[in-house]
């Protein structure tokens, strides 16, 4: 019999969504094909120590609480790779391969490039963006200069770095006049809405932006866009992406899409999958979404955020590891377009897989092309 396929699965970290994240592990672990994959749940603590779990995590509707990897020093592991074998080191010194690494992270230290940048050196295929794509779709600053450059409508906005409000609160007061107001405060890198405050008027910005930087030293603010609709569409590839069809978002009871309506009321948002857009719209954003996906050299998969008035569309903003809860729009989409949630899984590990092969043949080549000039 063929060998299954070591999937070493990566979840908690050091960000402020370690716990969505942890929710977003579980999902994928319940989804791996036990018949082709073997799981191998590994857990990081708010500290960063890398750990092997017990088992998946386990749900807040399983517990009544948030789940949280809890240190463990005698289950310790580290990443070793390197000559064309990559492996798992416990703290006894004991040693298991792994094929492929789905690091489900979200937010800083797991979703910006870091953990895939040790990956990278270990030479282990691992799903989703490279280095440049995570941390290029980690910072919503600089992606949106990005967007705006690949000829994408992006949404009003300004860059605001804790110096900056602390030296200069008026020049960055103007700013926002400019802008408009209600506007949005929120940290350059940071997802789940976490850090977010919709600022109503010129008083409120101070807490606005003392909030956002409580986890990031560069804080956005956005014009609202006002009456928007809230539009997702998922995007999945390495070479030649594809877009899914389209879902709305429909906040109940809250301002606007928050961590709260996100995770914790289960009646806080609506989605509706496919969106009701017409044929012509839904195929713009598509295109769109794909030409983000582009504009910051991601692989494997995305989530692209948009806001809709009327016929006019705008960028919100791109999501390199998107969540996979339960609730989550990725797989939603995708399920809607015909690829269903194991199969969504399977395939971005083949992806994972298809594109560290390429980026081997290619480090093949070079050194071929190089001896031959030597």
């Amino acid at each position: 019999m063929t060998r299954r396929r070591r999937v070493a699965v990566l979840f908690g970290g050091r960000s402020a969504e370690h716990e969505i994240s942890c929710i977003s592990a579980r999902s994928v672990i319940d989804a791996l094909d036990p018949e082709r994959d073997e799981v191998i749940p590994i857990g990081i603590t708010k500290e960063g120590r890398w750990q092997l779990a017990t088992g998946a995590p386990a749900l807040p509707s399983e517990t009544g609480q948030m789940p949280e990897v809890v240190d463990d020093r005698g289950r310790a592991v580290e990443l070793a790779g390197g000559g064309g074998a990559s492996e798992l080191v416990r703290a006894d010194g004991t040693r298991e391969p792994i094929d492929v690494v789905f690091p489900v992270l979200h937010g800083p230290f797991g979703e910006d490039g870091s953990v895939q940048g040790l990956l990278e050196l270990a030479g282990v295929p691992y799903v989703g963006a490279g280095v440049l794509g995570s941390a290029l779709g980690m910072d919503k600053a600089v992606q949106k200069t990005l967007f705006g450059a690949a000829g994408l409508r992006v949404v009003p906005f300004e860059v605001v770095g804790l110096p900056e409000w602390e030296e200069d609160a008026e020049g960055v007061t103007a700013r926002a006049y400019a802008l408009g107001f209600p506007l949005f405060a929120k940290p350059s890198s940071l997802g789940s809405s976490i850090g977010i405050t919709k600022v109503h008027e010129p008083e409120g910005l101070d807490a606005g932006l003392a909030e956002a930087f409580r986890y990031d030293r560069k804080a956005l603010l956005e014009a609202a866009i006002s009456p928007a609709r809230e539009i997702e569409c998922a995007v999945l590839g390495n070479d030649d992406p594809v877009a899914s069809v389209c879902g709305e978002i429909v906040p109940k009871g809250h301002e606007f899409y928050d961590y709260d309506a996100k995770y914790l009321d289960e009646d806080g948002a609506m989605l509706e999958i496919p969106a009701r857009l017409e044929p012509e719209l839904q195929a713009s954003i598509q295109r769109m979404a794909v030409a983000a996906f582009r504009a910051i050299a991601c692989a494997g998969m995305a989530r692209v955020d948009f806001f809709v008035s009327g016929d006019d569309v705008w960028m919100n903003e791109i999501n390199t590891i998107p969540g996979f809860t339960p609730i989550s729009m990725y797989p939603k989409l995708w399920q809607a377009s015909g690829l269903g949630y194991r199969e969504l899984i399977e395939r971005l590990l083949d992806l994972a897989v298809e594109r560290h092969e390429a980026s081997v043949h290619r480090a093949v080549r070079a050194r071929e092309l190089e001896g031959g000039d030597a």
